[in-house]
């Protein structure tokens, strides 16, 4: 049975200001009404599998269950990594992690945040694939390139086999343009995806060979891994010990069973403005409109409002976010010097780099809209059954006003209800906790007041819950 495993790590601000370190481009609606995320795994819904493995940052795992959740996503976990060691470690793990029940499943190995626009395309592919191996072989999946790309890495293809696939000569790096075209017009190269297909034993015995420093570090770690909810969490002295290696590093260029199977699906890994401008749908003058947008004499632009009108006017070529806490302007060609803006805000110690505005939670989310001197006003959203942890604080009063749905709150030993229309107040250094006991969202408006109002004057009462 093929087991899906898909990577869903990783921390790229190429997006930004969309895409943040503790909020990056998987988890976006960037061409649909679905997550990246989501996308990667509706696009399985007509190839037979087992439910997926999904591989996530630890401080991405309250995301992840949530967009899973949200589309009624069935998978076999979530696989908690404690830091990042790139993808051999990862997929050692998913590996490991499908034979420890005595079975031997075909892994298929995807990125979460890849646009694959043919999907038919993209599911004979997977079919071509699986037939190798099934056969021990190691699959890789080569992109058809359209244009001389300096990106990516390319897969050399050697021998003809029987079905569609190719030995693999040789993995080439990243080219300079006059190589890169000299590969295009030679037609045997093709752009390493990054995606994978194999036998959980046949990666583990190549790792094994090849790597087996790597293998023993996660296998040392996954020993003493524990469930918690829909969570594997690996031992993480032991995960920090396991070396940093990608796939093609440790075993796909070492291999003597690499085969690659060519994919011509309209793929993009998405990895920058214009990037996304090329696989978006376009207006008669080339622009690419998401949001509340106004256009007068503008093309070739895109031009992305998540929050307010944006009216642009005499604009060409241009790059235009708008977030509820930073606008990028970007000219198409520079998009890949907003890097330097992210550097700058690191540098700054600013958090706009790190997260958004919204904060998500396993519970809701709360957003700040409005802030002055000893006040800040929180939007907040408690989700049907959840609650957050008890908690105390020593320099803020905050007032709750229930805006929609009913709130049960907890203050001190004593419970109640607030409905829509009503408050309630809580004092300096009163444990306190909310929970939404109905059927639909809470949502609040939390009125902060006092000297210090910053997110670390917070004691956590109760070991359960999370808080703000």
């Amino acid at each position: 049975m093929l087991l899906p495993v898909i990577m869903a790590g990783g921390s790229g601000t190429r997006l930004w200001p969309l895409s943040r370190t503790l909020y990056p481009k998987q988890f976006l609606s960037l061409n649909t009404r679905f997550t990246m995320l989501q996308e990667t795994l509706r696009r399985l819904e007509n190839v037979e599998h087992s439910p997926a493995l999904v591989i996530c940052n630890e401080s991405h795992r309250f995301i992840v269950a949530e967009q899973l959740r949200k589309e009624g996503l069935k998978h076999s976990g979530i696989l908690l990594e404690p830091a990042g060691r790139n993808t051999a470690p990862a997929v050692a793990l998913a590996a490991l992690q499908a034979v420890s029940s005595s079975e031997d499943p075909i892994l298929l190995v995807l990125a979460a945040d890849h646009e694959i626009q043919d999907e038919d395309s993209f599911r004979q592919a997977v079919s071509h694939a699986e037939k190798f191996a099934e056969e021990g072989k190691l699959v890789t999946f080569g992109i058809v390139p359209t244009a001389p790309e300096t990106g990516y890495g390319y897969i050399k293809t050697g021998e003809k086999l029987d079905g569609e696939g190719y030995k693999v000569a040789a993995f080439v790096e990243k080219p300079e343009l006059e190589l890169a075209n000299q590969y295009l017009n030679d037609g045997g190269y093709l752009w390493n995806s990054g995606m994978f297909m194999f036998k959980a034993s046949a990666f583990i015995n190549e790792l094994r060979h090849f790597r087996p420093d790597i293998l023993q570090a996660c296998e040392r770690s996954l020993t003493s891994s524990r469930q918690d909810l829909d969570f594997i969490r690996v031992d993480k002295d032991a995960f920090d010990c396991c070396p940093e290696e990608s796939i093609d590093y440790a075993v796909m260029e070492k291999t003597s069973d690499a085969v690659v199977v060519p994919l011509d699906a309209q793929w993009s890994d998405v990895g920058s403005w214009s990037a996304l401008w090329e696989i978006s749908q376009k207006d008669t003058n080339g622009n690419a409109i998401r949001g509340d947008v106004l256009l007068e004499d503008a093309s070739d632009s895109y031009l992305y409002s998540q929050h307010r009108l944006i009216g642009a006017v005499g604009v060409k070529d241009l790059v235009v976010v708008e977030t509820k806490d930073a606008v990028l302007v970007a000219h198409k060609d520079k998009v890949q010097q907003v890097k330097g803006i992210v550097a700058q805000l690191k540098k700054q110690n600013r958090s706009e780099y790190l997260q958004h505005r919204e904060i998500f939670r396993p519970w809701g989310s709360h957003d700040t809209i409005a802030e002055g001197q000893r006040y800040q006003v929180k939007h907040v959203i408690v989700l049907p059954g959840q609650v957050t942890a008890k908690q105390i604080h020593f320099h803020r009063t905050e007032h709750w006003v229930v805006v929609s749905g009913t709130a049960k709150v907890h203050l001190e030993e004593k419970t109640y209800l607030v409905s829509e229309n009503e408050s309630t107040y809580i004092p300096v250094g009163v444990p306190h906790a909310i929970e939404n006991p109905g059927k639909i969202p809470l949502e609040i408006i939390e009125v902060r007041s006092g000297v210090y109002l910053e997110e670390d004057d917070v004691v956590r009462v109760s070991s359960s819950g999370v808080g703000y």
